[in-house]
């Protein structure tokens, strides 16, 4: 019998991270919880630990840290960022999945890499504002895509050659207001933006889906896992959200990845890679899929999309700038202070503000980062 693969789930009381759990508490044979971290969320931490009793524990929230403690007696936990990220090199670690929300992840995927450990990245925003001091660090099979869409690509991917690429699909549901004009948008409220017609997730990526961020986010991420330029990466609108990306060759064949719009699946996939497990869902029954239907996106209306699209481009540490924009704007969005069209006049007002420089650190990174959430706040006055 094989030894079972020993994890870090980084972010586990998120969506990403709760549905990582369910795989693993599925398959005991096959995946062990060796380590948990969250943010704030200490009661649903110290209820994942009491399933998982022998897992090192952390939370980045001090304060959440310390109600953990007098929880857990019997569990040394770790308090604040750094206690989060050293998870990532946990010796008795193989594979660290980080699914912590934001450019906060950049870090733990990092340290990830430089531990040797292998990577499962549901933090698209590593690559986003990370970009190359990412994939500098990246061998063969180090990292793997946890996004549905990335997994998708990665699979479509496999035995091609890279040189035989000449397009990436990549699918969006176009979220809850598709077909929807500006004006329609400035009335929606959050309770309005959280209801994904297709996927069940956290609050900012359904919020960032409701925009079209999202998609743009995951071009950016795209760009760096696949060494595809920006002008053969397209994006097109798919409501039923079961072909989960494409891949288009020279010679016009098109691969297509197809399957439940459940989480758990590509979860799963990069823990088993390069093996497949028994499914945690029923699969897509084609006899009563109905139609696919396809259509382009609108970029007048969904403007974060376009916005995301040319601080890729642009590169160097406009990425950064736009990402941390755009989560301060989501976060008024999410607590009634802004419409959800001013999340994307705030990330452009912060974007044309910033003189983009070359990505050489984290660093930098970092500092970059905090001069656009503080721009992003003054803009929301």
């Amino acid at each position: 019998m094989s030894t079972p693969l020993r994890i870090a789930v980084l972010g586990s009381t998120g969506s990403i991270g709760r549905q990582a759990l369910d795989v693993a508490e599925r398959m005991p044979e096959s995946v062990r919880v060796v380590a948990l971290a969250a943010g704030s969320n200490h009661q649903l931490l110290c209820e994942q630990a009491r399933r998982h009793p022998s897992a090192a524990v952390a939370l980045g929230d001090m304060e959440a840290a310390r109600a953990a403690s007098r929880a857990l007696t019997k569990v040394d936990v770790g308090a604040g960022p750094g206690a989060v990220e050293a998870l990532a090199s946990h010796p008795d670690v193989d594979l660290v999945l980080n699914a912590l929300v934001g450019a906060a992840g950049l870090r733990a995927t990092i340290r990830t890499l430089d531990s040797g450990k292998r990577l499962a990245l549901a933090n698209k925003e590593s690559l986003v504002v990370g970009g190359e001091l990412v994939t500098g660090r990246v061998t063969p099979d180090s990292m793997l895509p946890v996004d549905s869409e990335h997994s998708a690509i990665f699979q479509c991917l496999l035995g091609e050659d890279e040189r035989d690429v000449s397009r990436i699909w990549l699918t969006a549901s176009g979220g809850p207001f598709r077909g929807r004009d500006r004006t329609f948008l400035s009335t929606v409220d959050a309770a309005d933006a959280l209801a994904h017609p297709t996927w069940n997730m956290g609050p900012k990526i359904t919020v960032d889906s409701a925009t079209l961020m999202n998609k743009g986010l995951e071009a950016i991420e795209a760009h760096h896992l696949f060494s595809v330029g920006y002008d053969r990466i397209s994006i097109v609108v798919h409501p039923q959200s079961c072909v989960h990306s494409m891949v288009e060759f020279s010679d016009g064949s098109v691969k297509a990845h197809l399957g439940a719009t459940d989480m758990r699946i590509p979860i799963q996939y990069a823990f088993s890679h390069p093996r497949r497990w028994p499914s945690p869902v029923d699969p897509v029954d084609f006899t009563t899929l109905g139609s696919l239907d396809f259509e382009p996106p609108d970029l007048d209306t969904f403007r974060c999309l376009a916005l995301a699209l040319d601080a890729g481009r642009e590169g160097g540490t406009l990425p950064a700038v736009m990402n941390a924009a755009n989560e301060i704007a989501v976060e008024a969005f999410l607590q009634g202070r802004c419409r959800l069209t001013d999340i994307d006049s705030v990330v452009e007002t912060v974007m044309l503000a910033h003189d983009a420089e070359r990505l050489v650190s984290v660093e930098q990174v970092e500092t970059v980062d905090d001069w656009a959430r503080r721009a992003a706040r003054r803009a929301l006055r």
